[in-house]
């Protein structure tokens, strides 16, 4: 008796579970038709011809167009390094010192033989005059006073030799101090105080990035396009946006033996940061056409046949029905429409993961670019 008492509890709870989910609201297929037949609010877009563009991206390289290695003129023990790696120096700004002391010796030492040598010629000069004071009155012979304008020469000679090795020691002495050529920012530094450096002895190196090259390697076909002076090169951001622009100045006679891709240049003035050594996203601009465009977000993949929603009337109203087209290449955030459209159709542009084929909408103009656009699902419906 207690077992039919428990299964007759189970059982009247059961029925009363039943009787209140059919009291409620329909699910299944039903519930999908009735959220279809809605109308649904959605951007659109009306197609134009916009710019199309047939360019390529690569990985360019930023070239200074002043960059140096810097060397010493001279030989000796490095005495002083008075700038660091990465630092910004001034035209004729010191960079390193070599040890002066010996050159500095030497130059004081022909100093004290030019004192003596511009007295000699001082002696020397007075002497002539006098020879020839003495001549006049016959008082010397004329021998004797042509000796002593040789000597009074010879003298004006030395000292004038003197006075040369003077500046020539000057001169040298002003290597002892390698200085920047013009200003720049300093590279690495290999060399540390007292070491033994020779001309041959690399100190640093010297970049200038006011002024900048962008090489790019591209295939030897696409570098029959290319024109100097008129295919530009776009130096772009993370985000593909153009941060620098500029025209091809050199187009490399040959490819490269080892790569055989042809180098392209093109040089700008740095006004937005960039460095020389750096690697960057470049675009080359091969040609440029005017052609109708849809927005990528209004496209959708299925099968890999691609399709829009295009505004469509019905006798219920404005539907949004899927059409067909044929894209080309993407320029920027759109594809070049090459069938399938015309200018001026109004194409879907948000909620399209929701949108089904005769989906009754509600159009609205398209928002700003980064207000909010929806994108479009590659998965197919």
């Amino acid at each position: 008796m207690r077992l039919v008492r428990t299964w007759g509890a189970a059982g009247a709870m059961l029925l009363t579970l039943s009787g209140c989910k059919g009291s409620g609201k329909e699910d299944g297929p039903q519930a999908g038709q009735a959220a279809a037949g809605a109308v649904m609010p959605v951007q659109v877009q009306a197609l134009s011809p916009n710019e199309v563009q047939d360019a390529a991206e690569y990985v360019g390289t930023l070239i200074s167009r002043s960059s140096i290695s810097v060397y010493p003129q001279v030989a000796g023990y490095v005495q002083a390094i008075p700038v660091r790696p990465g630092a910004r120096v001034q035209s004729g700004e010191v960079l390193l010192v070599v040890d002066p002391r010996r050159e500095q010796a030497g130059l004081r030492a022909t100093q004290a033989q030019k004192a003596s040598a511009l007295a000699q010629r001082e002696f020397a000069r007075r002497t002539r005059e006098r020879s020839g004071q003495l001549l006049k009155e016959g008082l010397q012979s004329r021998q004797d006073y042509e000796q002593a304008v040789a000597q009074a020469q010879q003298a004006e000679a030395s000292a004038r030799a003197i006075e040369a090795q003077i500046q020539s020691q000057q001169v040298q002495l002003g290597f002892y101090e390698v200085s920047a050529p013009f200003a720049g920012v300093v590279g690495d530094i290999p060399v540390k105080v007292g070491d033994y450096v020779t001309p041959q002895s690399q100190l640093t190196s010297l970049d200038q990035s006011k002024a900048l090259e962008v090489s790019v390697q591209v295939p030897v076909d696409r570098a029959r396009v290319v024109r100097v002076g008129k295919t530009p090169v776009e130096v772009l951001d993370e985000k593909g946006n153009v941060r620098v622009s500029a025209p091809v100045f050199f187009v490399a006679p040959t490819p490269s033996a080892t790569t055989q891709l042809v180098e392209v240049k093109a040089a700008f003035d740095n006004t937005v940061g960039l460095r020389a050594g750096e690697l960057v996203r470049a675009r080359l601009v091969y040609a440029a056409r005017e052609a109708l465009t849809v927005p990528t977000v209004a496209v959708t993949q299925i099968s890999s046949q691609s399709f829009v929603y295009v505004v469509a009337s019905a006798d219920g109203g404005t539907v949004a029905r899927r059409t067909p087209l044929e894209v080309g290449d993407v320029t920027g955030n759109d594809y070049e429409v090459t069938g399938g459209l015309d200018g001026g159709t109004q194409v879907v542009v948000s909620s399209l993961q929701l949108l089904r084929d005769g989906q009754p909408i509600k159009p609205m103009p398209a928002k700003p670019e980064g207000q909010g656009v929806g994108g479009a699902s590659d998965a197919g419906q």
